[in-house]
């Protein structure tokens, strides 16, 4: 059983990274066969124009590894270190429909959110199409808001299929249980392009004064609050256990409780959280090598199973003399 999943190098990783994504991956290594991570630097192409990428896909890796990624366990690679992935993501995108595309969520948020309508957006389902099925992968690990892409992905390959014979494996997702969406600091889904981000390597008191700033209604003190809709809850959720929830969650409805009280704790929670994590990060900053030999080594272990596949998607599309 192949599980994979791509992480965008567009900036600081954040909880919303880490909640979303990154800790079932790590909890991932040790459960399926082969387990495949990367770094999607063409992905992260569109959001970030003239801006160098190369210390963001260190970040990322560094990132990883400081939070447990075994690469005895899991291959770790730069995406653009595989070439055949822009060949088989324009293969696809030679029999993807475009109402298929034009159906896409993320391109519609996108552009609400004042991004440019250029191709790299809209075609994007096309390109993370490539990345899963060149691996032939089985499961996916997604939130339920990012169902959608594993959907167009099965899409494709079924067409593909129906086409040229079964040479694609059909993906599944991997729903990521009891987790919704991780608020930002500003109410909206924690995101790099919203800038409403909580770092998970964030500077101690700049963490502090992101977490004094989340918004929250304007309840008094004395007023009962509602946990159930209050950002700051959802956030400490992701840290407490069940008793420290629910007593939380008792504080909101019957005590008298200030917002900063809450604040507090949380930031006090997200610190000692990743504290152990950031120790190990500062050690592996000291051996930028050894990062990259671990890239490399991922590279050429995907590029062994990604050939494998072109060479029959070569050989049924006609390319393959």
């Amino acid at each position: 059983m192949r599980v994979l999943s791509g992480i965008q190098p567009s900036g600081k990783l954040h909880l919303g990274n880490y909640f979303g994504a990154m800790k079932q991956h790590i909890e991932l290594q040790t459960k399926h066969s082969s387990a495949i991570y990367f770094i999607a630097d063409y992905h992260a192409l569109t959001s970030l124009q003239g801006e160098s990428l190369s210390q963001h896909i260190i970040d990322v890796a560094m990132d990883y590894l400081a939070i447990g990624l075994n690469p005895e366990k899991a291959i770790l690679f730069k995406q653009s270190d595989v070439p055949a992935v822009t060949e088989l993501s324009w293969i696809l995108s030679t029999i993807t429909p475009m109402g298929l595309l034009e159906r896409c969520h993320s391109y519609k948020d996108k552009l609400a959110h004042g991004f440019s309508p250029n191709h790299g957006l809209f075609a994007y389902p096309v390109l993370m199409a490539a990345d899963i099925l060149l691996y032939q992968t089985d499961l996916v690990p997604v939130g339920k808001d990012q169902k959608q892409h594993i959907e167009v992905t099965r899409d494709i390959a079924q067409k593909f299929n129906q086409l040229y014979g079964e040479i694609f494996s059909i993906p599944k997702e991997l729903i990521i249980a009891n987790l919704g969406t991780v608020p930002g600091t500003d109410g909206q889904k924690m995101s790099k392009s919203y800038n409403n981000t909580l770092e998970i390597f964030e500077e101690e008191n700049r963490l502090r004064k992101k977490v004094m700033r989340i918004v929250t209604d304007c309840k008094k003190v004395d007023e009962p609050k509602n946990p159930e809709t209050c950002n700051l809850f959802t956030l400490y959720s992701l840290f407490a256990n069940e008793e420290e929830k629910n007593k939380m969650a008792q504080r909101y409805q019957k005590e008298a409780l200030s917002y900063k009280e809450v604040k507090e704790e949380l930031f006090e929670k997200i610190r000692s959280y990743f504290l152990p994590f950031a120790e190990k990060r500062k050690e592996i900053a000291r051996e930028p090598e050894y990062v990259k030999k671990i890239l490399k080594d991922g590279a050429e272990k995907a590029i062994n199973i990604a050939e494998k596949t072109m060479e029959k998607v070569r050989k049924v599309v006609g390319i393959s003399l």
